[in-house]
């Protein structure tokens, strides 16, 4: 099981950035992806995530309405779009997926918001 994340840099409030996360090595449809964050000194916190499937989908409260979750089946990929950026939404971002118990995250991507 892969999951590589990146589109995370800097930008400044109110400005946007495009999350990916690249997934191999199960079967894509099976599963829920979800995007968790970890600011410094806080801890890892879910900000939404997608059932594959069916599309189900998830947001924490302080991202709904600025940030949109969608996949792509065919790319196995997962995206956080992520609008109206506040300099709370600074973290590293992960991707992340359960299967048969067992937690496999990616290695993260930091979004920066100056303000």
């Amino acid at each position: 099981v892969q999951l590589q994340a990146s589109g995370g840099g800097l930008v400044q409030t109110g400005g946007s950035l495009r999350l990916s996360c690249a997934t191999s090595g199960f079967v894509f449809d099976d599963y829920a992806i979800a995007w968790f964050r970890q600011a410094p000194g806080k801890q890892r916190e879910g900000v939404s995530s997608i059932r594959i499937s069916n599309g189900d989908i998830y947001y924490t409260d302080s991202v709904k309405g600025r940030f949109t979750i969608s996949r792509d089946i065919r790319q196995t990929t997962v995206y956080l779009q992520m609008n109206s950026l506040r300099p709370e939404d600074t973290a590293v971002y992960y991707c992340n997926v359960v299967r048969a118990h067992i937690n496999y995250w990616g290695q993260g991507t930091l979004v920066t918001v100056s303000s």
